[in-house]
């Protein structure tokens, strides 16, 4: 599409209701709690969907969707745009997101700063870039690209790592926000991601959110993970820590009461316990003067 000037293109593009933090906490909507969600409509803000799950005709999926979507705020997280690849963007795969969105109009698209696979093969992974100024801009592009298919702006996903490249530049917080400058787009910033890369490559985590910046911060994830000695192996498929949550405290005093997602994926338990750390969520969005969903 050879868009030279991604950050002017992206102005036109729908907004999708950043900046209201009105969302408060929210979950991740999964299989497992589909039933117990459409009973007992639980007191969450918003449901973050994973839009391949829902990129179909018809079936189940779409049919939970469009009930969930009748009551609550949804918001469409993708695995797959992986926008820092070097072949082209699949434009298939975008077009059948935009269609998505035009059906259950979520309150934004996010994605992850990353690349998933070479040579037409998906390799199931989010896989870390090297932060240099080509990056940037190669990535950049991609994203507004992107959004021009979709007509929305994105909002991008810093990841958990476990390599870096001795090419790199700049360091991950730069990287992250020079990109999202670059393209116009908005930050979900994952508390639990920065964490586990500030303890497996050792840097300052309060020095990454503290350089983020303030209004390109849409949404906030929380979650889970495991220590394997060595180094820490971002999993989803524990409780939120202690030192996870202090973190997230700092990023609401310093960032402001964005809308914050409890995130669980694996080893799920029933949803009232899910509930208990949205709860939790929630008491310190509202002690910084956010809504609290």
């Amino acid at each position: 599409m050879g868009v030279t000037a991604p950050a002017r293109a992206a102005r036109s593009l729908k907004m999708d209701g950043w900046g209201s933090g009105g969302l408060g906490a929210g979950v991740g909507l999964r299989r497992e709690h589909y039933g117990y969600v459409l009973e007992n409509r639980p007191a969450v803000g918003w449901f973050e969907v994973i839009s391949e799950n829902f990129m179909v005709e018809g079936g189940r999926p779409l049919r939970v969707l469009e009930q969930v979507r009748a009551d609550y705020p949804v918001v469409l997280h993708g695995v797959a745009m992986s926008l820092g690849a070097s072949e082209p963007l699949d434009l298939d795969y975008l077009r059948g997101l935009a269609r998505l969105a035009q059906r259950c109009e979520p309150a934004w698209l996010s994605d992850h700063l990353c690349w998933t696979g070479a040579g037409g093969r998906n390799l199931h992974d989010l896989l870390p870039l090297p932060f240099t100024a080509a990056t940037v801009k190669h990535v950049a592009a991609r994203i507004a690209q992107a959004q021009e298919v979709l007509g929305r702006r994105l909002v991008i996903e810093n990841i958990s790592s476990y390599l870096q490249y001795r090419e790199s530049e700049m360091t991950e917080w730069e990287f992250v926000r020079e990109v999202a400058a670059a393209a116009d787009c908005g930050i979900l910033l994952d508390i639990n991601n920065i964490y586990v890369n500030a303890c497996n490559h050792g840097f300052a985590a309060r020095e990454y959110i503290a350089q983020m910046p303030r209004e390109r911060v849409v949404q906030f994830h929380l979650a889970g993970h495991r220590d394997c000695g060595s180094y820490l192996l971002d999993t989803h498929d524990q409780p939120i820590c202690p030192e996870v949550w202090r973190l997230f405290e700092y990023a609401v005093a310093r960032i402001g009461p964005v809308a914050t997602l409890i995130e669980r994926d694996d080893n799920l338990p029933e949803f009232p316990e899910l509930l208990r750390e949205v709860e939790a969520a929630r008491v310190r969005l509202a002690a910084a003067g956010g809504a609290g969903g």
